[in-house]
Order: C-alpha cells, then structure tokens, then sequence
C-alpha cells in the first residue's frame, strides 16, 4: 500500500480514497468518528480474505488451523506495537466494555471489606459501572475524583488527595470520549502506585489521536477499541505480564491456564482479528521508519499535526450563540468537541446537521458521570463533533455555517 503520509504532511486526499464510504459520491462528512470511524478498504478485503481462509478453529494439525493459528498471532503482534508491550500481554474480546466487566471480576478477587477503590467523572460509564458492581460486590468503598467544571477537565489534586494506603485501585480515562480532554495518566499512575494500588486507563478514545505507550506510561492495564481507529468491532486489553499470570481467571477448565489466553473466553472472531492487524497497518502505512512500531509513531506526528489545525479552525470559526464544553484551546484536548447551540436541544441540533449531510451524535454518549456533574443529563446532553485525521478543513467549515444558521 502506497504510503500517504510524509516528513511534513500528512496527504488527506490520498488518504480519504481508501474509505469506501468516505470517497463515494454524496457521502456524508463523517464526523461521528467518536462512537466509531469507517474502515478503509484494505480492512474489508483482510476480512473478506480471512473468513475464506481462516474459518476453521486454532489447534488443529491441518492447514486451515495453523491459518487461524497465524491470524491470531499476527494481530497480537500488531497490537502490541500499537498499544506498547509485548504479544503475551494483549488479550482480545468482543469489545472494551465486556473486556472491563471480565478484569474487573478477576481483579476485585484481591480486594477485601474495607479497601477502597478512585474512579473519575470524567469517565465513559464502560470504566465506570464495571468497577462500581466489583466493588459493591466485595463491600469496597467508591470515591470519585471531581471535574473542573469550567474546563471539563479531571482535578488530578483531588484524584491525589483520594488515595491512601488503603487503595487497591485507580481507574481513570485517557481522554474524554465526550470532551476531548487529556489526562496525565503518568502522574495518576504514579499515585496509584505510591500506596501500591493498581492504575487501570481507557484508552479507548485516545486511540485514534495519539501515540499509546502503556508500559512507558507506568500503568497495570489499557484497553482500547480497534473501530475507534479504522478497524473491526474488537476490544484490545494490554496488562502486565506478572499481572495476567497472577490474577484469577473466569474461563472453562479446558482453556489456557496461561495469558493472554486464560482471558480470552470462547472461540474468537478469526476474521475481525485480521481486520485489527489490517487497521493498525493502515495507520502505520501512513508514516515512515524501519518496523511497525516506528512507522505508528511518525503516523500520529502526522495525525497530531493534521488535527490540531483542523481544531484551531473549527474553534476560531464558532458562530455566536455556540457553547463548546471543555478546554477552549487545542491545548490539553483532541478534536472532539461538545457543544450547545442556543436554546435549542441537543437531538434538534443533532437533527437538523444530519439534514445538511453532517453526521454528529446527540445525547451523553454513555459519559454520564460528567453529563450529571455538569447538570447537563437531565436535559438532553451536547451535541458531539469529531475530527479524526480522515477530515478535512472544508468539513470544519461545513459544520461551523451549519452551526451559524441555526
């Protein structure tokens, strides 16, 4: 695949030509890109190929097996040059959510009457509600880190000032799927791990905007979602090595006894697991360098760069009358941005872009712990736009006119 991206500038026509339904005629702008992006066609066609020849289940002594077998290991590779580590440390599932309710279970197992437990109000209710059960379960105390409601961002003092010697777990967002806010998630690791807690991030949002490095960023586990970055429905779970071997796993008894395997229960989807190696490669084709991981990072120094100036764009070009929650610089954030149009609700708003060809999201987009903070659940939530690094600056302009004519 020819490569888009280059020392200074990332090639976005090129670029958008390999999405179906980007490049076909009359297609939408796509800026719904943080409940899911679209594919490009090399993850169609890495679909398509494994479902012909990577049906048959893994551990057999015949040739459809071991085609299996290296789908599976190809994506583990992939996954750990995307999301740092090693191939033994990634687990897959059916999606972020169900990877978190099934870790959570294996980590509450350490817990006990009387330890607690910090989450934030930032968060998607995915890294919310699992270690709310876990933790009702096993008679541990909930404390939630505060937001600053002005900016939308995570009070990293008062996370700090949660956590004492009787803490066994922080878990916190990477980035706000609904603000765009950054968190530092070194500073809440080293927190966490200053009274010997364990610190769990979502990633899930970061994943398509910035460069993951979980081991290098200190923490014990990431998840991410490959269609949030171009690729299949697949839930992503980095953890340590000494972590997945010690926790407890809920699996049937003729399942792996070692991770990542131990985790990962039932048969995969071969298929979705080629489309996960082929959208990693995707974004890597677009940078350069001498192995995948290399080419990943120059990939997102182009992204980083390419965004940015659509988001410096889109917030110099707000029309009057249009609020957007959260950091109101590029600063700290990435390009998803939640707004209020006047004294119009969300889904109206939502509503009449999608007439335009615009496609937003309207609602708390399951962020409802910072949606109730704010005072804003009740009412309807924000409407949400994203700008991934398939956008354009004519799409940055559509939406703002649309904005201003409402």
């Amino acid at each position: 695949m020819a490569t888009v991206g280059r020392a200074m500038a990332l090639d976005v026509i090129a670029l958008r030509n390999r999405f179906p339904a980007i490049s076909a005629s009359g297609a939408p702008a796509f800026l719904d890109g943080p409940a899911g992006t679209q594919v490009p066609e090399a993850v169609v066609e890495a679909i398509a190929t494994a479902l012909v020849s990577s049906a048959s289940n893994v551990g057999g002594e015949f040739a459809a097996s071991r085609a299996s077998g290296r789908v599976v290991r190809d994506a583990r590779r992939a996954a750990a040059d995307f999301a740092g580590g090693s191939p033994s440390e990634i687990v897959f599932g059916p999606n972020m959510t169900s990877l978190t309710f099934a870790f959570s279970r294996a980590v509450a197992n350490e817990w006990g009457s009387g330890d607690r437990i910090v989450l934030s109000q930032l968060d998607h209710d995915a890294n919310v509600t699992p270690w709310v059960r876990a933790a009702e379960e096993r008679g541990v105390e909930v404390r939630f880190a505060r937001i600053d409601p002005d900016d939308v961002t995570l009070d990293l003092d008062h996370l700090e000032s949660l956590v004492d010697a009787r803490t066994r777990l922080v878990a916190v967002t990477a980035c706000s799927n609904a603000f765009g806010s950054l968190v530092d998630v070194a500073r809440v690791a080293r927190a966490a791990h200053s009274v010997g807690a364990l610190c769990f991030v979502d990633a899930v949002h970061l994943a398509p905007h910035q460069r993951i490095d979980a081991a290098s960023l200190g923490v014990d586990a990431l998840v991410c979602s490959a269609y949030k970055f171009f690729g299949p429905h697949v839930g992503i779970l980095w953890g340590r090595r000494e972590l997945l071997e010690r926790l407890p796993a809920y699996r049937v008894r003729p399942a792996p006894s070692a991770p990542p395997g131990k985790f990962e229960t039932g048969t995969p989807s071969f298929a979705m697991l080629a489309g996960v190696t082929a959208a990693i490669d995707h974004l890597a084709s677009l940078g350069d360098g001498e192995d995948r991981a290399q080419r990943l990072d120059d990939a997102f120094a182009l992204t980083n760069t390419h965004e940015a100036g659509m988001g410096r764009r889109f917030l110099a070009g707000l029309p009057s009358g249009v609020r957007v929650w959260g950091r109101p610089s590029m600063e700290g954030r990435v390009t998803t941005f939640a707004v209020s149009v006047g004294g119009r609700s969300a889904g109206e708003v939502a509503s009449a872009l999608g007439m335009r060809g615009i496609n937003v999201w309207a609602g708390h987009y399951y962020a409802v712990e910072p949606m109730s903070a704010l005072g804003l659940l009740e009412s309807g939530g924000l409407v949400r736009i994203g700008f991934v690094n398939t956008s354009v600056l004519e799409e940055v302009d559509m939406v703002n006119d649309a904005l201003g004519s409402l």
